[in-house]
């Protein structure tokens, strides 16, 4: 059994933070100092680990040069690059609090993103939260608007259907996840729901990520993404609240005039691609039997900070 810390302290919730990281030089110490940084009043923090997995730039030393101005920050290093997934049930092992925090290591959190994030597991049912990605990319050509458009349905789903991604908070109430999986957040649902506790989309709490500049990249990541919610269906019989095409589909019909005449001939095309990138991504996992554990990095993604 492992050894928690209280959850509460001084009337607190108590968390800790996992970064999975994998060449993330470019925006790793802004994403320290924005954890740091967090405006906290009912929560507090107590470790943020990062796990740097096969890191060949100088993610490594980042974090090693934060922790002296914040020794809740710890570097855990893989030698070898595994997947994601092996590197949050790292997490999961090292943890000491009962609530855990992932967050990707390419987005940033809102300034009080966390405390909005946890402060929900007050209540006994909350066994996971999703925060709100909102994408910097600029939205002025086909592939930013597609990006948006994406972004924004999940939104608007999630207000019913909660859909988690880039930045999560759950109970520590399981030791692993499957290592194969390309989809952490996915895979982390049904191993919380299953013990009958609730899951909660937090709208208000806000993480900024980026999406994909090129559209060989946009559908190299949905094809991925589709795969691994396919795996989680055979794994589990649970399924992720995107895979309901018709909800989707409903949510867009609703929406399709606020985006003006030019973007609105856009959306047909968006509409194939995802198509295409989900037939792509059943052929990856039927045919191919692939899972995408370790997947090719989208190096436009990486630059939050201009």
């Amino acid at each position: 059994m492992k050894n928690f810390h209280s959850q509460e302290t001084d009337n607190k919730l108590s968390c800790s933070i996992g970064i999975m990281a994998y060449n993330e030089g470019a925006n790793i110490g802004h994403l320290l100092k924005s954890l740091t940084d967090q405006k906290l009043s009912s929560v507090t923090i107590k470790e943020i680990i990062v796990i740097a997995s096969g890191c060949v730039d100088n993610t490594e030393e980042i974090v090693k040069n934060y922790i002296p101005f914040d020794k809740r920050v710890r570097l855990i290093s893989q030698k070898e690059r595994k997947g994601k997934a092996s590197a949050v049930n790292l997490f999961l092992r090292e943890a000491t609090e009962k609530i855990l925090v992932l967050e990707s290591a390419d987005t940033l959190p809102g300034e009080d993103a966390i405390e909005k994030l946890v402060i929900p597991f007050w209540d006994s049912n909350t066994g996971m939260t999703g925060a709100h990605p909102v994408p910097v990319n600029k939205n002025n050509d086909f592939t930013g608007f597609s990006v948006h458009l994406l972004w924004e349905l999940h939104h608007q789903l999630s207000l019913y259907y909660p859909k988690m991604g880039e930045l999560i908070a759950f109970r520590n109430i399981f030791y692993k996840i499957p290592e194969s999986t390309s989809v952490d957040e996915a895979s982390i649902e049904p191993l919380v729901k299953g013990q009958g506790f609730q899951i909660l989309y937090i709208p208000e709490a806000i993480v900024i990520n980026k999406g994909a500049e090129h559209i060989a990249d946009f559908i190299r990541s949905r094809r991925r993404i589709f795969a691994g919610h396919l795996a989680i269906k055979k794994k589990f019989g649970y399924e992720v609240s995107t895979m309901q095409t018709m909800r989707i589909l409903k949510i867009l019909l609703k929406s399709y005039n606020k985006f003006g005449l030019k973007k609105s001939l856009y959306i047909p095309l968006v509409a194939v691609i995802e198509c295409y990138s989900r037939i792509l991504g059943m052929v990856d996992y039927y045919v191919y039997k692939r899972e995408f554990a370790v997947w090719e990095i989208a190096t436009t993604t990486k630059n939050l900070i201009q």
